[in-house]
């Protein structure tokens, strides 16, 4: 099994998620990040439409010479060249004239991982995650997209894994029910959970985890802030997974804030810390974009948060067996 350090970081947002970055920012972004320890890095395809893994592998081929980096990436779209010349498609900004297109096939995986490499300029990453498997990104073609991972694209993963090529692999998903899904069929090593374990979110993610430390398999947990409003706060014009907060979140984040002010935390120092206290998390990536960002994580990291406030913050989460603690 991969060891993952605590904290990693997560690149959508140096593949121009939202808005546009520069490649200087996007190379001083890594640069940081290894700087202060951080030698995790999760990245995709669909980042961008390659220009966040471009962006990374240039980095690391610069800033880490000695190889210490660990990076996952993911399979499940391809890439083909496209005539749209929109400036903003899918969220991403002035990116690459490519177009995702969705392949959970065997082929569709093992082209897709040839491609990762070649852009990444890295002759192996350590992780593979299938991207996007479920019902909200897919609807009615969920099914589809699910058969065609679990009698194609998973046989592709292992195959990967038992030739050494990669270490471990798993899925990258939004939702908590094609989890599940998953690991009635196959047996994977890792979990990217985006959003749906955070302070705001404790409790939906509780029969998973469980589960999780029953098979051993482990969480990897991106979006600790639930896009933002745990780092910017109740009173800013921030987004809760991606998208406007309605007012009990609002609400909730507000007594949040309070009870950390209690204790002179800072939210966003909770709400990094807190995913790393449960013993089948692996890691935590939250998306970093620029300096200011990797130094304010490490502070946050690092943030002394007394066990009356984790009693505070956590007294409606029942604990999740300690399987992994030792």
């Amino acid at each position: 099994m991969i060891t993952l350090p605590p904290i990693g970081m997560g690149c959508a947002g140096i593949g121009n998620l939202y808005r546009r970055v520069d490649d200087a920012v996007a190379t001083e972004t890594v640069a940081a990040a290894l700087a202060v320890g951080i030698r995790y890095f999760d990245v995709a395809p669909h980042y961008g439409f390659g220009l966040a893994e471009t962006r990374l592998g240039a980095a690391l081929a610069e800033h880490d010479s000695a190889g210490h980096a660990l990076v996952s990436t993911k399979v499940g779209r391809l890439l083909e060249p496209t005539d749209s010349t929109a400036t903003e498609r899918h969220g991403f900004v002035d990116a690459p004239a490519l177009e995702p297109v969705f392949d959970y096939t065997h082929d569709g995986v093992l082209r897709s991982h040839a491609a990762s490499l070649a852009r990444l300029q890295r002759d192996r990453v350590d992780i593979l995650f299938a991207h996007d498997l479920g019902v909200e990104t897919h609807g009615e073609d969920a099914a589809r997209h699910m058969a065609a991972f679990l009698d194609g694209g998973y046989p592709a993963l292992r195959g990967l894994r038992d030739a050494g090529d990669i270490a471990a692999i798993g899925i990258g998903v939004n939702e908590i029910a094609v989890c599940h899904k998953v690991l009635d069929s196959a047996d994977i090593d890792l979990i990217l959970l985006a959003g749906r374990y955070t302070l705001l979110e404790q409790d939906d993610a509780r029969a998973l985890f469980e589960r999780c430390a029953r098979v051993g398999t482990r969480i990897v947990v991106g979006g600790p802030y639930n896009s933002g409003i745990l780092v910017e706060g109740s009173k800013s014009d921030s987004h809760f997974n991606y998208a406007p907060p309605p007012p009990h979140i609002v609400a909730r984040v507000a007594a949040l804030e309070a009870a950390c002010a209690e204790f002179d935390v800072p939210l966003p120092a909770a709400a990094l810390q807190f995913p790393c206290r449960n013993p089948v998390v692996a890691s935590t990536i939250p998306g970093l974009v620029g300096r200011e960002q990797v130094e304010a994580t490490l502070r946050f990291a690092e943030w002394p948060v007394p066990d009356a406030l984790w009693d505070r913050l956590t007294s409606s989460l029942s604990p999740v067996s300690d399987v992994f603690a030792s």
